[in-house]
């Protein structure tokens, strides 16, 4: 409720306005996850489609992520340009109590009117009657300013699916049983679903997001062959999108974004902070949630919280691998909110150094090695990490070509999207990107 309200009260503020005259009458957002800003540097990489986009456009030499750098927060960002500070989307879902002395969980299947606090891109979009879609996307379960959806989900009910089932584009039994099918097979059905979108419906702003990238980082490490792989795999994706905007008509009409939500980090050791609270007696009045490269810690009972809290802090000091011990006061200078703002913030954060990772036991040693012969990966640092810096790349209604862009933000993607389509989104923490426009 407490999102709720604040959405509205945000909206009337973040009306569209039409003196603006659009560059651009439709928009892609194509979101790679996981794609490091120091692997599009790399010359081998194979991405045809998109350093084509690259060279008739503009490119960024990175992308800074919001804190938390991980998926959620930062699509959401990518989509309201703001931190999670004020978008409140803190994780891959909610946080959410369960009782006193208890650990949390995260929900994902959360209203993105209850999740999501403030006005996103589509949503003033959708109001500027303009139709809008999304294959993927996240933080944006029932939102019904979507005119067309394929979700990272899908039902038999719902329209996308049901057009793509009559066509033939799927079968019943992949929709029903979609979260059961390899990633990579996932991202195909999702591209098909884009293809569809764009040549039958023609939206004037698709979102739309490919994980497999994410998917094989986290199994086999940063810059590493199968992540490398991954990343031309989507490339064929772009590729594909881009020739059914050349199919459906609208290829000249349409302004490309090319984006990513996080780098990525190979990691040697686990940190187990849950397992920390148990060696130090505070797991009956703590509760730790991993975000990878930084951790969320909360207190879970009520009484004597000051107290806990300085126990915390020094539970966690000295603990190898732990970078940074993050108390509210530093919370507003890394994009987090204040609990006292929003009750569903940690306490504390806890951010890992280079080759550490937080995960989630709590038994065993709190810190030991990753297994024997694996080289995971991982993201969820803090954002001022040069591995964890995105990727940007726009081009084509509306985008000059040949810019190259130094440092830009992703608060920074919405406001300049939203100017190409004569849409104002003003009181945004990014600023729109002047130079890459026509």
């Amino acid at each position: 409720m407490r999102n709720s309200l604040l959405f509205l009260a945000l909206t009337a503020a973040f009306q569209p306005v039409s003196a603006q005259r659009p560059a651009a009458r439709h928009a892609v957002i194509i979101s790679i996850d996981g794609f490091a800003a120091y692997s599009l540097k790399d010359p081998p990489l194979p991405i045809p489609n998109i350093r084509r986009l690259i060279a008739n456009g503009a490119v960024a030499d990175s992308m800074k992520p919001v804190n938390p750098t991980v998926t959620w927060p930062n699509h959401t960002s990518i989509v309201t340009g703001v931190t999670a500070a004020r978008h409140s989307v803190l994780y891959n879902g909610q946080a959410q109590r369960t009782g006193e002395g208890k650990p949390l969980r995260v929900e994902p299947w959360v209203d993105k009117e209850e999740l999501v606090a403030g006005p996103t891109l589509y949503d003033i979009a959708h109001r500027a009657k303009l139709t809008t879609a999304e294959v993927d996307w996240v933080a944006i379960f029932n939102p019904p300013t979507i005119s067309f959806a394929f979700p990272e989900v899908p039902k038999s009910d719902q329209q996308i699916p049901r057009e793509m089932v009559t066509a033939g584009l799927v079968t019943a039994d992949e929709v029903a049983g979609f979260g059961k099918l390899p990633i990579h097979y996932r991202d195909e059905i999702w591209t098909r679903a884009g293809e569809h979108i764009i040549t039958r419906h023609k939206p004037n702003l698709l979102l739309f997001h490919l994980l497999t990238t994410d998917s094989l980082q986290h199994a086999h490490g940063a810059r590493s062959l199968a992540g490398y792989t991954a990343i031309g795999y989507a490339d064929a994706k772009v590729g594909r999108l881009i020739d059914a905007l050349r199919k459906a008509g609208i290829l000249e009409r349409t302004a490309i974004f090319v984006v990513s939500d996080h780098g990525f980090k190979t990691t040697r050791y686990a940190i187990h902070a849950n397992a920390v609270l148990a060696q130090k007696g505070l797991a009956d009045s703590a509760y730790v949630i991993p975000e990878g490269g930084t951790a969320m810690v909360y207190v879970t009972r009520t009484a004597n919280k000051a107290d806990t809290v300085a126990k915390l802090q020094g539970a966690f000091t000295g603990v190898d691998g732990i970078a940074k011990i993050l108390g509210p006061a530093e919370f507003a200078q890394w994009g987090y909110p204040s609990p006292t703002a929003n009750p569903r913030m940690a306490d504390l954060v806890l951010a890992a150094r280079d080759g550490y990772a937080f995960k989630g036991e709590r038994d065993g040693p709190p810190v030991r090695p990753v297994r024997a012969g694996s080289t995971p990966g991982d993201h969820g640092y803090l954002n001022d990490d040069p591995d964890i810096q995105a990727i940007f790349v726009a081009s084509g209604a509306g985008i000059r070509s040949g810019v190259k862009l130094g440092g830009i933000r992703n608060l920074d993607v919405a406001p300049t999207v939203a100017r190409l389509l004569g849409l104002g989104f003003e009181g945004v923490d990014g600023r729109v990107l002047e130079e890459i426009l026509k």
